[in-house]
C-alpha cells in the first residue's frame, strides 16, 4: 500500500502540504480533488517520485511498476503505433535485446529471449496498442501515421495510449478526458473500470469521477482528507460537515463573547477576580473554530440579450463542407429563443462542422440558410484561446470590447470569473490554459449574445468553474448549441438533443444513457451469418423496434423528468442561500424583523415549491415504470 506520513510540501513561499497523512490500498481507485493551486498535480509528482518532501515520508512498494501520461509529445517521424509502443519500456528493451542475439546468432539468448517476451504479453502487444488506439478514436489508417502529423490534442491522446498499453500496478491520470470527445470518454471510462491496479485520478468532470472512483481525497487547508464513496457521496458529506461546522462556529462565537464580556465587567473586581481568571484561562484554551465558507471564488450570469429575434436561423436543407466535398447534406434546424441543443456524435462525424455553419466560419453549399439580422452569435472554441492577445491583461481585453464602461464595473465583471486583485492587470501571457479560457467565456458573456456556440467549453475548466456556468446557462434566455464531452453539463443544460451521423443531423429520441447505448450497438462488427443468422437478425430487428417504441414512448416523461430536475437544482441552490442568510445572527434583531419574515416566508414558498416538483418527478417515474413493465 502506499502511505504518506507528516508529509510537509513547500514551494516558493507556499505551503502546499502540513504534517498531511493519507494511506491507499492496493486496487483501490482514489479521485484527487481540491481547488486550483492545493497542489493534486504535486501529489502525483510526490508519488511518482519526481519531487520529494521538504519533511515526513512517502512510501510506494517498491516492486509497483508505474504509468503515467507524458506531458510532452516530440514532433517525431515515427509512426504513432510505434510511438505508443515505446511505452513500454520493457517490451523494447527485450525486443533490443532479441535483434542482437539474433545477429549473433545465439540460440541460447534467443530462446529464452523469446520466453521472457512471452511471458509479458510481446507477442500480442501490437494487437493491444491498435486496440487501444481505436479507442481512443485513431482510424487504422491514421496508425501508421507520424506523431508530427497530429494536432496536439490527438498527441496527448497518443501520450495517454502509452499509459494504458504498460503493465503497470499504480496508474496516475492527470485530467486525461481533457481532449477526448463524449463517445472516446465512455470508451476510456470502461478500460478504466476494468483496470486492476491502484488509480490516482485527477479530473474535473464529475460524471467521469462518478463512474470511476470508490474513494475521494480532498486536498484542502493543507491536509489530505478521506472520504468514502464518489464525487457525488464527497460533496453530499462535505456539505453536511461545513452545516455543522457553521453551526459550531456560530455557537463558539456566541460563548465566547459572553465569557469575554463577564470577564471584562469583572476582572478587577475582588469578588469576582478568581472567576473571570477561570474563564479568562477557558477562552484561551479555546480551540478556535473557522466559519465554513464555499471554495467556488467564480461567479457569472449572462448578461440579458439586447434583443431576441425568433426565429435566430432557419436552415431547409442545408448541406455544407470544405471546398466542393458536403460533410453534412439536408440539415433543417431552426434555433428559436429557449433552444437548448445538445450535439451528439462520434468523432469525425460533423459536430464541429455544424458549429462552425452556425458561426458563419463556413457558408452554406446549398439550401435555405436564413439568419435573423438581429442575430448576435458567442461562440467559444478552443482555439479562440490562441487569439488572446498575451502581453495585455483581461481588463485591457475587456475595455477593448467596452471603452466607455467604468473601470470599477468591468474589474466586478472580471472578478465573478477570478480575474481579482492584480490578476485582472497582469499580462495574459503566463496564465494556465484553464485561466485562458475563463477569459475567453468572460469576454463572451460581456457581448450580450442571443445565440451561443459552446464547443468543448469546460476543457482546462475546474469543477468549481464549471459548475458557474452550468448554473449561468441554466439561466441563459437566448438559444444555445453544445458539442461537450461533460455529461453533467449536457444534462443540467440541454433539453433537446441531436444525433450528427452518416452526414445527417436529426433529433435524437432519447438521453444521454440512450446515446452511450447507440454507440455500443452502432460500434458492434456486423456479422454474416446463414439461415439461422438471418432468424437471429429479424428477431434483433423485431426487438430494436419495439425497443425504439419504447423508447419513443419514454422520451416525453423523460423529458419532463429533466426539466424538473433542473427546476429542482435552482430551487435547492435558492433554498441554500436563504439557510445561509438565516445563519447571519443579525438578521434576528428587532431592526430585521420585516427581513427575517419574508425570508423565512421565501424559504416556505420555496420549500413547498420543490417538494411539489419532487412529487410531479415521482408521478413520472411511475409513468415510466408502468411503461416499462407493459413492454
Amino acid at each position: 500500500m502506499i502511505t504518506v506520513s507528516q508529509a510537509q510540501l513547500i514551494r516558493g513561499s507556499k505551503v502546499l502540504l502540513d504534517e498531511a497523512n493519507l494511506t491507499i490500498y492496493p486496487g483501490h481507485k482514489i479521485g484527487l480533488v481540491g481547488a486550483n493551486g492545493t497542489g493534486k498535480s504535486s501529489l502525483l509528482a510526490l508519488l511518482s517520485g519526481a519531487i520529494g518532501l521538504d519533511k515526513g515520508e512517502v512510501r510506494v512498494p517498491q516492486q509497483w511498476a508505474l504509468a503515467q501520461v507524458a506531458q510532452e509529445t516530440p514532433a517525431l517521424d515515427k509512426p504513432a503505433l510505434e510511438y505508443v509502443l515505446d511505452g513500454d519500456h520493457e517490451f523494447r528493451q527485450l525486443e533490443s535485446e532479441l535483434a542482437a542475439a539474433e545477429a549473433a546468432n545465439n540460440g541460447h539468448s534467443i530462446a529464452e529471449l523469446h520466453g521472457k517476451l512471452d511471458a509479458i504479453g510481446g507477442y500480442s502487444i501490437r494487437a493491444r496498442a491498435g486496440s487501444l488506439l481505436a479507442g481512443l478514436g485513431f482510424k487504422e489508417s491514421e496508425q501508421s501515421q507520424p506523431v508530427k502529423s497530429f494536432s496536439g490534442g490527438w498527441r496527448m491522446r497518443l501520450n495517454l495510449a502509452q499509459a494504458l498499453l504498460c503493465r503497470s500496478d499504480l496508474l496516475l491520470l492527470d485530467e486525461p478526458t481533457n481532449h477526448l470527445d463524449l463517445d472516446t470518454m465512455y470508451w476510456l471510462e470502461n478500460w478504466i473500470k476494468a483496470y486492476q491496479g491502484t488509480l490516482v485520478l485527477i479530473s474535473h468532470d464529475r460524471d467521469f469521477i462518478d463512474e470511476i472512483v470508490d474513494e475521494i481525497v480532498h486536498v484542502e487547508h493543507q491536509k489530505l482528507n478521506f472520504y468514502k464513496g464518489n464525487y457525488s457521496a464527497f460533496e453530499r458529506i462535505r456539505a453536511e460537515r461545513m452545516a455543522q461546522q457553521q453551526v459550531a462556529f456560530e455557537r463558539q462565537q456566541k460563548e465566547r463573547a459572553h465569557m469575554q464580556s463577564f470577564v471584562d465587567r469583572f476582572r478587577y473586581k475582588a469578588s469576582k477576580a478568581k472567576q473571570a481568571q477561570s474563564r479568562l484561562k477557558a477562552l484561551e484554551r479555546m480551540a478556535e473554530l473557522l466559519p465554513s465558507k464555499a471554495d467556488s471564488p467564480f461567479y457569472m450570469s449572462f448578461r440579458e440579450p439586447d434583443a431576441l429575434p425568433n426565429p435566430l436561423v432557419v436552415m431547409e436543407q442545408v448541406s455544407v463542407g470544405y471546398g466542393d466535398t458536403p460533410i453534412l447534406s439536408k440539415v433543417h434546424l431552426n434555433l428559436v429563443p429557449g433552444s437548448r441543443i445538445g450535439l451528439l456524435g462520434r468523432n469525425g462525424a460533423g459536430k464541429s462542422t455544424l458549429i462552425k455553419l452556425l458561426s458563419e466560419q463556413l457558408p452554406p453549399q446549398s439550401g435555405v440558410y436564413e439568419p435573423n439580422p438581429g442575430l448576435k452569435i458567442g461562440y467559444f472554441a478552443q482555439h479562440q484561446i490562441e487569439f488572446l492577445s498575451l502581453d495585455d491583461s483581461p481588463l485591457q481585453h475587456l475595455v477593448r470590447l467596452a471603452p466607455l464602461a467604468r473601470e470599477q464595473e468591468l474589474r466586478d465583471f472580471l472578478g465573478g470569473f477570478g480575474f481579482v486583485g492584480d490578476m485582472a492587470l497582469a499580462p495574459v501571457r503566463p496564465f494556465s490554459g484553464g485561466e485562458k479560457a475563463r477569459l475567453v467565456l468572460a469576454l463572451l458573456v460581456w457581448q450580450r449574445p442571443n445565440l451561443l456556440l459552446l464547443d468543448e467549453p469546460t476543457n482546462h475548466l475546474d469543477l468549481e468553474m464549471r459548475h458557474a456556468l452550468t448554473m449561468a446557462l441554466q439561466d441563459f434566455s437566448g438559444a444555445m448549441v453544445v458539442v461537450s464531452h461533460d455529461r453533467h453539463l449536457l444534462r443540467l443544460t440541454c433539453s433537446d438533443y441531436y444525433l450528427v451521423d452518416n452526414g445527417q443531423v436529426a433529433a435524437f429520441d432519447g438521453d444521454l444513457e440512450d446515446y452511450h447505448q447507440w454507440l455500443l450497438e452502432a460500434n458492434k462488427p456486423v456479422l454474416e451469418d446463414g439461415a439461422n443468422g438471418d432468424k437471429a437478425s429479424v428477431d434483433k430487428k423485431q426487438q430494436k423496434r419495439l425497443e425504439a417504441e419504447l423508447r419513443q414512448k419514454l422520451s416525453p416523461f423523460k423529458k419532463q423528468q429533466a426539466k424538473l430536475e433542473q427546476t429542482q437544482t435552482s430551487l435547492q441552490q435558492k433554498l441554500a442561500a436563504l439557510e445561509l442568510q438565516l445563519t447571519d445572527l443579525t438578521l434576528y434583531d428587532e431592526a430585521n424583523k420585516a427581513k427575517l419574515t419574508q425570508v423565512l416566508n421565501d424559504r416556505n414558498t420555496l420549500g413547498q415549491a420543490l417538494e411539489d416538483s419532487e412529487m410531479q418527478w415521482l408521478e413520472l417515474q411511475e409513468s415510466i415504470d408502468e411503461l416499462e413493465m407493459s413492454c
